[in-house]
């Protein structure tokens, strides 16, 4: 049998996990359960109805969370030295090219996003070893290889995310720490959902939003409304 931890009974005896509830709801519900002693991340799992294993189904994308992430965001601007200022006065914690390049194919990988542009994508393409099981090679979908470099720095630093469904048909992705109030939580987690409803694949048949849960680092998840369209 499967031993439940003090905090997790603790959880379990103050709420009941097994009611779906509205984002607001939930939300006062994931802080509540938290016992965390650092400020953890909130975090949706969204379950869809889609088969990832067809290319018409892969659903993949991006959203603007309007509070951000409450992380901050290392980025990278692997670009032209005629961009390097441009990217700098956008919020690039790190510029360069060919120095970047060598320090990353050492193995250096201490940054959150990678953003390059079209030009340049000859020599970052022979990153994609390192940089690819990390989750930080740039890609055109995600609005990382641009020649609008200085807007995809500021909108990454905004609170702009990127997610991919796994190969079970669920869409992970944080909208929040629990420092943030129910109502914020609850917005970001809307951004997410409203950009899931937009990309749904027209050959998705049956139900597309099974499930939804929102859980903070370590706590149980909290079933969300299906149905919700607005925090």
């Amino acid at each position: 049998m499967t031993k439940i931890s003090k905090k997790r009974k603790d959880a379990l005896a103050k709420h009941d996990l097994t009611t779906a509830r509205t984002l607001v709801e939930a939300a006062k519900v994931v802080k509540d359960i938290t016992y965390t002693k650092f400020d953890a991340s909130v975090d949706i799992d969204v379950r869809l109805g889609v088969d990832p294993r067809k290319a018409d189904q892969m659903v993949r994308g991006v959203a603007t969370l309007p509070h951000g992430t409450g992380k901050t965001v290392r980025v990278l601007a692997l670009v032209t030295p005629d961009k390097e200022a441009e990217a700098l006065a956008a919020g690039a914690d790190f510029v360069g090219l060919d120095d970047y390049i060598a320090k990353i194919e050492k193995g250096w990988t201490d940054i959150d996003v990678i953003i390059t542009m079209p030009s340049v994508m000859a020599k970052v393409g022979r990153l994609g070893r390192v940089l690819g099981p990390r989750g930080l090679m740039p890609n055109p979908k995600s609005g990382t290889v641009t020649t609008d470099v200085a807007k995809a720095v500021q909108e990454v630093k905004a609170g702009k995310i990127d997610f991919k469904v796994d190969k079970t048909g669920i869409i992970h992705c944080s909208v929040g720490k629990v420092s943030f109030d129910d109502q914020k939580l609850a917005e970001n987690a809307i951004e997410v959902i409203q950009t899931l409803l937009r990309l749904k694949p027209s050959s998705a048949k049956g139900t597309y939003i099974k499930s939804i849960t929102l859980s903070s680092t370590m706590s149980p998840a909290v079933p969300v409304e299906t149905t919700v369209t607005s925090a």
